[in-house]
């Protein structure tokens, strides 16, 4: 890894830290380590106290982090304390079907051996994540970490972007993130329009022990209703990520533990022996949500407050590290040029930076999810005949895993694994 550039050195300013960023799930944490590792002072507020993000049962997710986003966690410290519980993702094999009567023939497979670069990602779970951040924040003397406390208004006053909590505090900043989700009110405070779509489905999310290793291999097998992601865990077990009609996965989800696996079995198959559960069940709303400018008066918002996609991909957090990383270099060279940090072209770069690749990623995962997401006999054939032909195809093969490996376009330094 290269060396750290020079520490940003700033002049006293009247506020009480360089950057606010309100959100505290993942995306805002790894950008606060990566600009106090660049000498910036930031502030965290979190809605969620910091027992519930401790909390093992909080979060049933797990993510498929690309090798890029791996690189990411490397740079800020991150991925040494979960590189234990993280399991590589050796290949994907993508299948088109109904359940109960298996995959079509036609797939495309993927293996990690055709890149150099080593597995193409790693699954790991939320709850290892959040825990690794927290720590991290607590450790770091340039992180404020707020735990427990909600944004009521925010402002902008001359050179200073300030909100108002809950509690009556108020706090002051050189620039505003928001990283508070899908409904972010640090968007809809500074006036941000929101375009998007409900795609009529939920997420059922669960993890399940199974018989036979899976050695290392994630699985996309689109039904009529929606996909089912079936994505390895460390051990005998993986990952569920199982789209259902809205009403059809609240009658699943409703159900016993003995009688949701008799509805998952038909989908899942007996290609790993027989399952069982391993842990609580969780849905999740899908649709698509995007926000109608990335960036604002010395504002700007990443992750799912700046969009949120289908899991059909499973790149919501990678993308979302990209802001990550492209907002940290963005401001870090502003900084060092001795550039106020949240000026209005300061921020553009930023924006100018994502704004293609994240209107490509929404739209990519939409049309996937709308190809897929049907029984139309004329489309399923034509997309089994795609499949085939990509999977005939060893350059354009190549080129699926490498993007799917984050390896693709303008990589931010921290997405190459190296400080800015």
């Amino acid at each position: 890894m290269d060396n750290p550039g020079p520490q940003v050195i700033f002049p006293a300013m009247a506020t009480d830290s360089d950057i606010l960023i309100v959100g505290g799930g993942l995306n805002g944490p790894a950008l606060a380590l990566a600009l106090a590792q660049a000498g910036f002072t930031v502030t965290v507020i979190d809605a969620l106290d910091e027992d519930a993000r401790r909390d093992e049962g909080f979060d049933g997710r797990s993510y498929a982090l690309a090798l890029a986003s791996k690189r990411l966690l490397a740079a800020i410290g991150i991925w040494h304390h979960v590189a234990d519980h993280a399991q590589p993702m050796l290949g994907i094999k993508v299948t088109d079907g109904r359940a109960g009567e298996g995959p079509s023939p036609f797939l495309m497979e993927f293996d990690h051996a055709e890149i150099e670069e080593g597995p193409m990602g790693f699954m790991v779970e939320d709850r290892h994540l959040r825990r690794a951040f927290l720590d991290a924040m607590g450790a770091e003397a340039r992180i404020t970490h707020i735990a427990g406390a909600r944004v009521t208004a925010q402002d902008v006053q001359g050179q200073s972007a300030e909100v108002t909590l809950d509690d009556g505090r108020v706090l002051t900043a050189r620039v505003l993130v928001g990283s508070d989700g899908r409904q972010s009110g640090t968007a809809r405070r500074a006036g941000i329009g929101r375009m998007g779509w409900g795609y009529g489905q939920t997420a059922l999310v669960c993890a399940v022990e199974h018989e036979k290793p899976h050695g290392g291999i994630a699985h996309q097998f689109f039904m009529p209703p929606g996909p089912l992601a079936i994505l390895p865990l460390t051990g005998n077990r993986s990952s569920i990520v199982w789209s259902e009609a809205e009403v059809e996965a609240a009658r699943i989800n409703a159900l016993n533990d003995d009688a949701y696996l008799d509805e998952l079995r038909p989908r899942f198959g007996s290609f790993l022996g027989d399952i069982r559960l391993a842990g609580k069940q969780f849905t999740y709303p899908l649709n698509l949500t995007l926000a109608k400018a990335l960036v604002g008066d010395r504002l700007a918002l990443i992750g799912d407050a700046a969009h949120g996609v289908h899991p059909i991909a499973g790149q919501g957090l990678n993308a979302g590290l990209r802001d990550v990383a492209a907002l940290a270099e963005v401001l870090t060279l502003a900084a060092r040029r001795g550039e106020d940090i949240g000026a209005p072209d300061v921020l553009a770069r930023y924006q100018q930076w994502r704004r293609f690749d994240t209107a490509t990623l929404a739209l990519a995962t939409d049309a996937f999810n709308r190809l897929f997401s049907n029984d139309n006999p004329v489309l399923r054939l034509g997309r089994d005949i795609g499949m085939g032909v990509v999977n005939a195809l060893p350059g354009l093969r190549r080129a699926f895993i490498r993007e799917a490996a984050g390896l693709t376009g303008d990589l931010p330094r921290l997405m190459q694994g190296k400080r800015v």
